[in-house]
């Protein structure tokens, strides 16, 4: 099976914390040069020093804030010029906040929406011209599994997820004549600060034990445990690699069994 990244050029978003940071980490391992993206440059900074390098990568960042789309493409569009053609593009931005959709404003789908599905955007349009001359193109957005499944209390969520998952089986039917694949993974509860803030939210709302919560959010995933960071990009990594370029427009739970349907 060839997992080989050699000589191509990753960019992860999100990836100072949580699932994006196991990803950069897991393609970096794989021999993938890794731009890192986020907007907060001294993180940057630390976790370029800790990715694994054979001593022929060059790992870079990018330091952008996704509330600006605008911005976003400027500035991506000017560190493909100066530093060539991104071959492994990982869609992953923060989830938009906990609650009820009848609660929530109209302003929180908008911001979400550009956070997400604009920014999702704007980053594969500036990649696709490279992945196209390179003869090589993986595009992986980080969703949810509430794309096959809505979750309780988070209506915001749910919603933006279920779009930017149709833009990316769009895009995957156009792209695959060039040899570029588009995939989403949906991570189950993965223990990130994402995870710790939707339970002790729930937690506060519901005036009940965060270890009740917890306890109650397990009994749903038959492994009985959360996932890893790592578990979801060793998912990522796989889509990324030679070895899946016959897989294309997918939604992959990596869940632990959790989400109900087929």
């Amino acid at each position: 099976m060839n997992l080989d990244l050699k000589n191509k050029r990753a960019l992860v978003c999100g990836s100072t914390q949580g699932i994006g940071k196991a990803c950069a980490m897991e393609l970096a391992a794989m021999g993938c040069n890794v731009t890192l993206a986020a907007r907060n440059e001294e993180e940057l900074k630390k976790v370029k020093s800790e990715l694994p390098n054979n001593g022929n990568q060059s790992h870079s960042y990018l330091c952008v804030d996704f509330s600006d789309a605008s911005n976003l493409k400027v500035l991506t569009e000017a560190f493909i010029q100066r530093n060539g053609p991104i071959h492994v593009l990982v869609n992953n931005t923060g989830g938009p906040p906990s609650g009820p959709i009848h609660q929530a404003k109209t302003d929180e789908f908008l911001s979400a929406f550009n956070q997400h599905l604009i920014c999702n955007h704007v980053l594969t349009q500036a990649c696709i011209d490279g992945m196209k001359h390179g003869s090589y193109g993986r595009i992986i957005n980080i969703i949810s599994t509430s794309v096959k499944q809505p979750l309780p209390n988070l209506g915001v969520s749910n919603t933006i997820r279920a779009a930017v998952a149709n833009w990316a089986k769009t895009m995957a039917n156009e792209l695959g004549k060039f040899g570029i694949t588009v995939n989403n993974v949906l991570p189950g509860a993965t223990s990130t600060q994402r995870l710790s803030s939707i339970i002790q939210n729930k937690a506060g709302k519901t005036n009940v034990p965060i270890e009740s919560v917890q306890k109650e959010m397990l009994h749903e995933i038959p492994l009985g445990r959360f996932a890893e960071a790592s578990e979801i990009a060793n998912a990522v990594a796989f889509l990324a690699s030679p070895a899946a370029s016959y897989i294309n427009g997918i939604n992959l739970p990596v869940d632990g069994g959790r989400t109900g349907c087929l």
